[in-house]
């Protein structure tokens, strides 16, 4: 049997079609690639980026300025020896940008300027990692894209 070109045309089109069918279908099914890349309150975050701003300049004002390291524990986080380790406060949060379960927060408890964030918690990859803290009345952010 001949084919004339107008029926391979319709053939070609319909491979075309039914490929893009079954890309879009099979992309949209798999877990695998569903990936959360934005905040849930992400409209309150906006509302709040000028504090966010202002807390970043003055974390670059300090002396010293805030560290981390990743250590066979965990990852330790090195706050400015020069500030006096009893009065920060704060919360560190690290953000999973590829699975929000692992999302997580804590509280800024610290016995001497280190912070120790357990290696359990922690997947190799990257994380967001944010730390508000305040020292003296004195609010100061660190934010940064880390790959541990």
């Amino acid at each position: 049997m001949k084919l004339n070109w107008g029926t391979a045309i319709v053939i070609a089109f319909i491979g075309f079609i039914s490929f893009i069918m079954y890309f879009v279908i099979s992309m949209n099914t798999d877990k695998s690639l569903d990936h959360d890349l934005v905040n849930e309150n992400y409209y309150k975050q906006e509302l709040e980026y000028q504090n966010d701003i202002d807390k970043e300049t003055n974390s670059k004002s300090l002396v010293s300025k805030l560290t981390w390291k990743k250590t066979p524990e965990g990852m330790v986080v090195n706050f400015p020896k020069d500030l006096d380790y009893k009065s920060i406060k704060g919360k560190v949060f690290l953000y999973r940008p590829s699975n929000k379960q692992l999302d997580f927060e804590t509280t800024i408890s610290l016995s001497n300027h280190n912070l120790l964030i357990p290696d359990k918690r922690l997947l190799d990859g990257r994380w967001n990692i944010k730390i508000d803290w305040n020292y003296k009345d004195t609010n100061y952010m660190f934010k940064e894209d880390i790959l541990y």
